[in-house]
């Protein structure tokens, strides 16, 4: 007999020896063939399936994290999948969000997502959120469900979905990206594992920390780290393993090495420890920008057809890039000046300030900080441009 058909023969009495208990727990005949694999694992069987179709998870996030994280807990068979986005799909999305694809460009990320899990698996019932995960319905969205997996990519809202899951006694799934590392864990104090504030007590300075966006990520690493989200996520509901409560699994990419840190339990934690001082989920973190920096509204801005006017008119003021080489060896503005914002403070005497200045970076949020800096230094005419490169060059 080959190895084949022993599986199958295998698998074949492993289903009709099922069928009875299966039906017992409110699993179909249909359900009982598409989890077969499940079934066959002792820790999972059919008992394991059954709590996987009664359990909840809410996604904060269907984007490069959540894309792996909504694709195996959706052909795992969990009930019901929350998901929370009020963005749309972008082609720089589709390197790493691989929920989506070209037909979906411009389009509701959640209706993208929803379409393509429901084709992954049509038993699962699929919950959509299509705003913005925030202080004033983070409790309201998040209560309703078993466990949260957070797939967000900026530090306020991971300190929101920290605090909802503390004030809901709800184990939170952590999961963070950047450039070739990742890493994953599970913050449930309930269960006597550490909150990420006991990792992460304050805001990162702005601009201390760049964004995907900015810094960029190889596609496949969120697979990996999304992956290891999902993974956690099932063993919780199936109460199986050793959870990594204190522990925070790091994956570096170029050195092919998986590593653990140990994150203990903070006594002085304002949300967690013996004396907290937060008492709401609307807080200054949770409450601060999303992209940690100056909101482009507080700034002089123009629009990059305005820009276009301007260096077609014989400029002859200052056009600064403020993103980094890397960046700029990709695509550039001609006659921009590369001034990376980390090096913009040591500059600042080496720039005229009888001069027009205009500020551009990626999309218009580091270029707002520069431009700030550069008003609070004095300099009495400076304006960013709205969407940075990425609107100069859709503009071409």
């Amino acid at each position: 007999m080959t190895r084949e058909k022993c599986f199958s023969t295998l698998d074949s009495h492993a289903i009709r020896g099922h069928v009875l208990r299966a039906m017992q727990a409110d699993l179909s005949t249909a359900e009982l063939a598409r989890y077969a694999r499940h079934l066959l694992i002792p820790e999972v069987g059919i008992e394991g399936q059954s709590r996987l179709k009664n359990a909840s998870v809410l996604l904060i996030g269907t984007g490069a994290l959540g894309s792996p994280a909504a694709l195996y807990l959706a052909a795992a068979g969990i009930g019901r999948l929350g998901l929370v986005d009020a963005d749309v799909v972008d082609v720089s999305n589709l390197h790493r969000q691989v929920l989506h694809g070209e037909s979906w460009i411009g389009k509701s990320k959640l209706e993208s997502a929803a379409a393509r899990l429901r084709e992954i698996n049509p038993h699962v019932e699929i919950d959509l959120h299509p705003v913005r995960f925030a202080p004033d319905n983070a409790i309201a969205i998040a209560a309703g469900y078993d466990v949260i997996v957070d797939g967000s990519d900026n530090f306020p809202t991971r300190f929101l979905t920290n605090d909802a899951a503390w004030f809901l006694k709800k184990p939170l799934v952590h999961g963070a990206i950047h450039r070739f590392e990742g890493q994953a864990t599970i913050f449930a104090p309930h269960l006597g594992g550490p909150c990420y504030r006991c990792m992460l007590p304050e805001m990162p300075a702005p601009g201390s920390v760049p964004s995907c966006a900015e810094a960029g990520v190889l596609g496949v690493l969120p697979g990996i780290i999304g992956s290891i989200q999902a993974m956690e996520t099932l063993k919780l509901i199936l109460g199986i393993g050793e959870l990594p409560l204190g522990k925070l699994t790091v994956y570096d990419g170029l050195k092919s090495s998986f590593r653990s840190l140990r994150i203990g339990r903070d006594p002085h934690c304002r949300l967690c420890g013996a004396s907290p001082t937060i008492d709401s989920v609307a807080n200054a973190e949770t409450l601060a920008s999303t992209t940690c920096a100056v909101s482009r509204d507080e700034v002089p801005a123009i629009t990059v057809d305005r820009l276009r006017e301007i260096l077609n008119a014989s400029f002859d003021g200052l056009l600064i890039d403020v993103r980094e080489p890397h960046e700029h060896a990709v695509s550039q503005i001609d006659g921009a000046r590369l001034i990376p914002l980390r090096e913009l403070p040591l500059q600042l005497d080496e720039l005229p300030r009888d001069r027009e200045i205009i500020v551009h970076c990626k999309s218009g949020a580091r270029s707002a900080r520069a431009v700030k800096l550069l008003l609070e230094s004095g300099f009495p005419s400076v304006t960013n441009v709205q969407g940075g490169i990425d609107a100069w060059l859709a503009g071409q």
